[in-house]
């Protein structure tokens, strides 16, 4: 894996028709955020090859409304993401990215803002900007790191949806 892109799912509803946390879906703003993320990355050239999303509905809607802009990728629908620890996302990524130069991952916090953090933290990333990641890793949001020969992280990105 040369890039890994941790993009957490759009703004979802409150609850669901089940009452079941799996089964929310997401809102409108959700899947318009959702849509502007993936538009934004794919302008920066960040395309995956392989995208593994947890299978809550709204990662999966997550994935729907983004995946018109990176029609080469792959997506692969993994229930171990719903609700996955730091250490699980970053062990299926690298998976993954045993076979592919790029790895999206759509799911859930807290598990994708502490792998951002981690990865900030580990590629030497300014106190600054882990004091962000930190503070805020909002709907729809997605950090973007490199990984050298050696898997090093390198910080390649971090960006917030447009909200007015």
């Amino acid at each position: 894996m040369h890039r890994l892109i941790l993009l957490r799912h759009g703004k979802a509803e409150a609850e669901s028709s089940s009452g079941e946390d799996f089964d929310r879906r997401l809102a409108p703003r959700g899947v318009a955020e959702s849509a502007q993320m993936a538009a934004q990355l794919a302008d920066m050239g960040f395309f995956p090859d392989v995208v593994l999303v947890s299978t809550a509905a709204r990662t999966r809607e997550t994935w729907a409304a983004a995946e018109a802009c990176f029609p080469k990728a792959r997506a692969r629908f993994e229930p171990e993401l719903y609700h996955a620890d730091s250490h699980s996302v970053r062990r299926e990524a690298e998976r993954a990215g045993v076979e592919v130069g790029t790895v999206m991952m759509v799911g859930h916090n807290p598990g994708l803002q502490e792998l951002a953090i981690q990865l900030l933290i580990e590629g030497h990333s300014p106190a600054s900007l882990v004091s962000k990641a930190q503070r805020n890793f909002p709907t729809a949001a997605a950090a973007v790191f490199l990984f050298d020969g050696e898997g090093r992280p390198a910080f390649d990105g971090l960006f917030f949806p447009d909200r007015d």
